[in-house]
């Protein structure tokens, strides 16, 4: 098996896996709830870190002076 046709099954494997794994996840009620949840939490956690420090690095790049 070459380099190519083994990244290729690899490729194939990770995506056959991530659809049943979604699948699993939409078709019980459960399941969907905690992901969407977890969802939540993690948007809820990293998008304002984001921001804030985007702003601190666009603060720094202007040279403005800290008041």
């Amino acid at each position: 098996m070459t380099d190519a046709n083994a990244r290729a099954t690899a490729d194939l494997v990770l995506v056959s896996a991530g659809i049943a794994a979604a699948y699993l996840v939409l078709s019980k009620p459960r399941l969907r709830r905690l992901a969407f949840g977890a969802i939540r939490y993690w948007l809820g956690a990293s998008v304002p870190v984001f921001l804030l420090a985007q702003a601190r690095n666009a603060w720094a790049a202007s040279g403005s002076q800290q008041a």
